[in-house]
């Protein structure tokens, strides 16, 4: 009797699970407009920080650097405009948390969209939605904008992981894989944003 149950048990779970592994078929990139070459970063950040004074530091920024070009959301009038952006106070947190929610999930959308546009099916296909963020925590969080802005079905299963850090987009690629392989069918959309 309980090996019977067992092998059924076993079935079931054979016929829910996909099967091969899982694959990525459509990348989008999406960055923000504001953006400076890395040769003119140490200027612009020793200049808006107000810190042109700490030369040595800067010799040492500008050797340690790596990337060819930044994007930024914010710009430099918004950063005179707001000074408790440099300075990291309570009110400053609040308002950055406030320009990330409004501005990410558009960014968010237009990457998405350029994904799900390479994959060759209509967003209606898509069974999982995961957002991944190390920018904010909210709630509801910026899974249910996208649903909204992708024209996604209002029953895709959403998981929203937030201030993960630096790992947050392995995590959700790590889900992501475990529920392709798991259910047979599933059609998953991570976002990332940074």
């Amino acid at each position: 009797m309980v090996v019977t149950k067992l092998t059924r048990v076993s079935e079931i779970r054979h016929a829910q699970r996909a099967d091969g592994p899982a694959a990525v078929l459509g990348i989008g990139t999406a960055n923000p407009t504001f953006s400076i070459h890395q040769d003119m970063f140490p200027d612009y950040y020793f200049r808006v920080t107000k810190k042109e004074h700490l030369t040595h530091l800067k010799d040492t920024f500008s050797r340690i650097m790596g990337l060819e070009r930044r994007f930024f959301h914010h710009t430099e009038q918004m950063l005179n405009a707001n000074p408790g952006f440099l300075h990291g106070t309570p009110s400053a947190l609040d308002a950055r948390l406030d320009i990330v929610a409004k501005a990410a999930p558009e960014l968010a959308a237009s990457t998405a969209a350029k994904a799900i546009v390479r994959w060759g099916r209509p967003a209606t296909d898509i069974t999982h939605l995961i957002v991944a963020t190390s920018s904010e925590a909210r709630a509801p969080a910026a899974d249910l904008a996208l649903v909204s802005l992708l024209g996604l079905r209002a029953n895709v299963c959403c998981t929203a992981l937030q201030l993960n850090g630096c790992s947050a987009g392995c995590a959700a690629l790590w889900l992501a894989k475990d529920i392709a392989e798991n259910n047979r069918g599933a059609r998953i959309l991570v976002a990332y944003k940074k």
